[in-house]
């Protein structure tokens, strides 16, 4: 199929040139009441309704249908869908079109929040695999083999298995054979590749979740494609999973007045990546390694390379090598304008454009920003880094003995032992330090500990301020 084609915003340009009068929702009429505000003048006049010739995205049969065939094309599946309401309505939907209620799941510990509020929804049994962890980085990677083959030995009635690839961080791991062993007993494989809609570009990219054999499989194509935030796709790959269960949860879970600006981003951003050529990534990777190359000239960070080299080049992870953290680290180039995509107690994270030949981005500016922005601080040795994500390898949660309990409020650092009773979140990334039902470790108090002393923000735990977490009554 033509990747050049842009059905839905084609659809659109018509439907504008036309030049309609709007006695239709929405109430803006296509921008005339926000005369004032300029920035939204122009894309109100395609924030348009289910018109005909406009399709509708719960039952497409026209523009969206055709967008979404071309994106099912360049993408290998059976079935591929927009989503206007994030990676999140997709990891949701794909959940419960699989978990039904007392089912037992198996489920990467350091996933998204969605994930365990969507095996929250279905009502499942959550089998927590602990990932491993790169001292280096001080941060949790993916899962080993291991770690699933055990689970599945202890749990061989698991009726999903679900993975974050990459993490947050670009970090990759080899889930194909994962995808194997699990399909080996029956037990499909869903994949939160949020940060991931990009690597089917080439090989300068690790191979996606998608080419790897995974069932269903959640993109933010907001986060490395040029589509508008809340822009992401969800692919079905096979039949394990059911196209019609999920096609039903979206249709509940997703509006029914869907954004028409970000379909037709989606759309477009589909057509950039399915366009991509030799001579674009040849330009990517020359902008990016000298980019990594400028980086590694600044002597008071360093930049940190992937586990044997592999990994997205879209990501870049730096860490100070002077006395400032990393949350502190963000700051200070906050000051000058630039604005990454996250800190942590030891780590910067950069997210890079997916550039293509003739695109330019201020990367020398990026650089004399940083310089300034530094230029007071000097190396000092490092101290060795605690990690602040460290769990078991399997981990079972007491959500049902917990419904029967009283909540009540315990010191942090006297927490050790309870049952946690609220979901702490530092965001970003948005993964859960700890979750309701969760037996609360002395690492998890450790780490906890290490993100409130280092400037994290959360979401959950609106008494970590006070030194305090909920918990549930221990047993006597």
């Amino acid at each position: 199929m033509d990747q050049f084609q842009t059905p839905l915003y084609d659809s659109l340009v018509r439907h504008r040139q036309k030049e309609p009068i709007s006695l239709h929702v929405p109430g803006h009429k296509s921008g005339i009441l926000f005369w004032e505000q300029s920035f939204y003048k122009d894309i109100l006049k395609i924030d348009v309704t289910e018109l005909r010739g406009l399709d509708d995205l719960h039952s497409p049969e026209e523009a969206i249908f055709e967008a979404e065939d071309l994106l099912s094309h360049l993408y290998e599946t059976k079935r591929s869908f927009f989503l206007v309401n994030g990676s999140t309505v997709g990891n949701l939907a794909m959940i419960m079109a699989t978990i039904k209620e007392g089912q037992t799941v198996l489920v990467q510990r350091n996933c998204h929040k969605s994930v365990l509020n969507g095996i929250y929804l279905t009502k499942g049994n959550p089998v927590l695999l602990g990932p491993e962890y790169n001292e280096n980085w001080g941060v949790a990677g993916g899962v080993s083999v291991e770690t699933v083959k055990r689970a599945i030995q202890l749990y061989p009635d698991s009726k999903a298995l679900i993975l974050t690839y990459p993490n947050y961080y670009g970090m990759v791991t080899e889930i194909e054979d994962i995808i194997k062993l699990a399909h080996s007993h029956h037990i499909p494989v869903l994949i939160d590749e949020a940060h991931g809609a990009h690597f089917i570009a080439g090989e300068y990219f690790p191979p996606s979740a998608l080419q790897l054999g995974a069932d269903v499989v959640v993109q933010s194509a907001h986060k490395t494609l040029p589509a508008m935030t809340m822009g992401s796709y969800l692919h079905v790959n096979g039949d394990r999973v059911s196209v019609e269960a999920i096609n039903r949860y979206l249709r509940i879970l997703q509006s029914s007045s869907p954004s028409y600006p970000i379909m037709a981003s989606l759309d477009l951003a589909r057509s950039f990546l399915g366009t991509m050529t030799t001579n674009d990534l040849k330009y990517l990777r020359e902008q990016n390694d000298a980019f990594r190359a400028k980086l590694k000239e600044i002597k008071a960070i360093e930049l940190l390379d992937y586990p044997d080299g592999i990994g997205d080049p879209l990501k870049i992870t730096i860490q100070s090598k002077t006395v400032l953290s990393g949350f502190e680290l963000q700051k200070l180039f906050e000051a000058e304008g630039i604005f990454t995509e996250l800190a942590d107690p030891y780590n910067v994270l950069f997210t890079l454009p997916l550039l293509r030949e003739g695109f330019s981005f201020p990367f020398d500016q990026i650089i004399e920003k940083m310089k300034k922005a530094l230029a007071s601080y000097s190396e000092k040795s490092q101290h060795h880094k605690q990690s602040f994500f460290k769990k078991s390898a399997i981990t079972n949660l007491y959500i049902q003995e917990s419904l029967t309990k009283n909540e009540d409020w315990v010191r942090i650092d006297e927490s050790v032992g309870y049952i946690c009773a609220e979901q702490i979140t530092p965001y970003p990334p948005g993964i859960p330090l700890l979750i309701p039902g969760e037996k609360i470790e002395k690492e998890d108090v450790a780490s906890l500990q290490l993100l409130l002393n280092s400037g994290a923000s959360f979401q959950g735990g609106n008494q970590l301020v006070l030194g305090k977490i909920k918990v549930f009554f221990k047993d006597k």
